[in-house]
């Protein structure tokens, strides 16, 4: 009787063992962070609980790191709130969306630190998803002002940035459909024909060279957005 009660707490502490020894080999994750989504979130930092090691996103937003089973990481990159991910034993691909800040500089810290490029932020902060409802504006001045609070609009024209000339207009390029247009046009678009509207403005606004130079207003309609 001894002997088959030595043997069964034998064969406890072999599977204790086992098990223990298993779980304290480290083993290799993958993950993708990204943010707004789809944006590759780049030279973001991943910190490892149980060895301190901290390794950073590729250009695409992906990374590999060794950990524990059991272990946690922690992300986080400038200008965005960070997360903890805890692993189980079972993950073996992290894909985490880390959120910018509300900090009016989150923008700027992010782009200065190289996780975003400067046109994707501004187009994932200013885009207005095609899902809204825009029947209940008046018209299309009042859709962009609410839309956009930084935008004014002065004498029927769409002023994205402060007066820089005393001698050449200062709006916008309105662009309809892929078409340059006049501020005029404006006034012929109901907001229920729009699907979407874009802000552009600094290096995002350049592909429309000297007449993009007061910032773009890119409106996509139902029709034309086919």
């Amino acid at each position: 009787m001894k002997r088959n009660n030595l043997s069964i707490v034998w064969i406890i502490l072999i599977i204790i063992f086992s098990f223990n020894f298993s779980f304290s080999q480290e083993r290799v994750i993958s993950g993708i962070i990204t943010t707004f989504d789809s944006i590759p979130l780049v030279n973001a930092q991943i910190s490892v609980k149980s060895s301190k090691l901290i390794v950073k996103s590729d250009t695409f937003g992906n990374f590999q790191v060794s950990c524990l089973p059991i272990d946690k990481l922690k992300i986080s990159a400038n200008g965005f709130i960070s997360q903890n991910v805890k692993l189980n034993g079972k993950i073996k691909l992290v894909m985490v969306n880390l959120m910018l800040k509300t900090n009016p500089k989150s923008r700027d810290i992010a782009i200065g630190y190289g996780h975003v490029k400067d046109k994707d932020l501004l187009y994932a902060i200013s885009s207005v998803e095609n899902k809204n409802d825009f029947s209940h504006y008046s018209d299309m001045f009042d859709l962009i002002k609410s839309k956009f609070p930084g935008v004014q609009v002065s004498n029927g024209e769409i002023i994205i940035r402060g007066s820089n000339s005393f001698n050449s207009s200062n709006a916008a390029l309105i662009v309809v459909d892929g078409m340059p247009m006049g501020n005029n046009i404006l006034e012929s678009i109901s907001p229920v024909e729009v699907k979407s509207i874009d802000i552009l403005k600094d290096a995002s606004s350049s592909i429309y060279g000297s007449r993009g130079a007061n910032g773009v207003i890119v409106i996509q309609t139902k029709r034309g957005g086919d």
